[in-house]
């Protein structure tokens, strides 16, 4: 078996300096914010997973449907011998792609989560005993060193997290990206595409209530974390499209007046009724808009592929 490395980049106790930091940050200001990353312990991860098989949850089939069918377009155009993926949660998409890399030599999956990458890994290596992985527990958004390994290198950023990203931190995010790439060098980024309003919606908004459940988990994650009293009850999820910046906004809505005590940082938080805490931002992209930002960053968009319905791109970009 090929070796397995595990570097950790970021402290042990960086996990908890954050969430604290997050939600003093967020729920002391107006209006009421907290960044999307904190809906993923256990359970949020078991809902999203649920997510991704809902009938309106289209993103994750249709970014596998253009995997499947352009993986060998994307292996002839980048040559890639090292394969880095950003945010690579259980590798299961990616595995499209190491399929079609014959020149495949080295794969680097970044993520904050260590049982995550460990168990993606150990099943990767047993699968395919020749590939070298070098995993990384870090956080691409603050800045990122790549472990030594051959080129040319392919980055993978998938799934449309790019658009949690508000338009400077996408910014910086793809300047930090360019940063890591000789020329030549390529990133492969998923990204949700610009339609119909009820289509949109309805994906982050089902009738089964799955994504719900999965707003309203980040107040369990509060709860336990920092010893808060919120009451997941008190609160209405919201999905709502905003025309002008073209994106998803999910939102949590106080159903009445309320206080919550967070004794871990010693803050008493009030809640007008129908006030909000704003706990994701999922913008939606157009070809040209993508272009632009790649451009900016020091990447040239080589290739666009979107899948049968339009709905989704993967767009290939070159590092120049």
């Amino acid at each position: 078996m090929s070796p397995f490395l595990l570097t950790r980049t970021l402290p042990e106790d960086a996990t908890d300096a954050d969430l604290r930091a997050d939600v003093l940050h967020g729920l002391t200001r107006t209006p009421k914010v907290l960044p999307p990353k904190w809906f993923y312990d256990a359970r949020g991860s078991e809902l999203f997973e649920e997510i991704t098989r809902l009938p309106e949850y289209y993103p994750t089939r249709a970014e596998r449907e253009i995997l499947i069918a352009r993986a060998p377009g994307i292996a002839a155009a980048t040559r890639a011998r090292t394969l880095v993926e950003l945010g690579s949660g259980s590798s299961e998409k990616t595995r499209h792609l190491l399929d079609a890399l014959p020149a495949l030599e080295s794969y680097v999956p970044v993520d904050v989560s260590e049982s995550a990458l460990t168990a993606a890994a150990s099943s990767l290596l047993e699968e395919r005993p020749a590939l070298s992985v070098h995993a990384l527990i870090a956080d691409f958004t603050r800045g990122l060193a790549l472990p030594g390994t051959p080129g040319p290198r392919l980055v993978a950023f998938l799934g449309g997290t790019i658009g949690n990203l508000l338009p400077d931190e996408r910014a910086v995010f793809l300047k930090s990206v360019r940063s890591l790439l000789a020329p030549g060098d390529a990133l492969l980024m998923g990204t949700d595409l610009v339609k119909d309003e009820a289509t949109l919606v309805a994906a982050y908004d089902d009738a089964q209530g799955v994504t719900a459940a999965f707003n309203k988990n980040v107040l369990s994650v509060i709860d336990r974390e920092l010893g808060a009293d919120f009451d997941p009850d008190d609160f209405e999820h919201v999905a709502v499209w905003d025309r002008e910046r073209e994106w998803i906004e999910m939102r949590l809505r106080a159903r009445t007046a309320l206080t919550v005590k967070i004794p871990e940082l010693d803050i008493a938080v009030c809640f007008e009724a129908g006030e909000e805490i704003r706990t994701e931002v999922s913008a939606k992209f157009r070809q040209g808009g993508v272009r632009r930002e790649l451009g900016a960053a020091g990447l040239e968009l080589r290739e666009w592929w979107t899948d049968g319905a339009g709905r989704f791109a993967l767009s290939l970009a070159v590092a120049v």
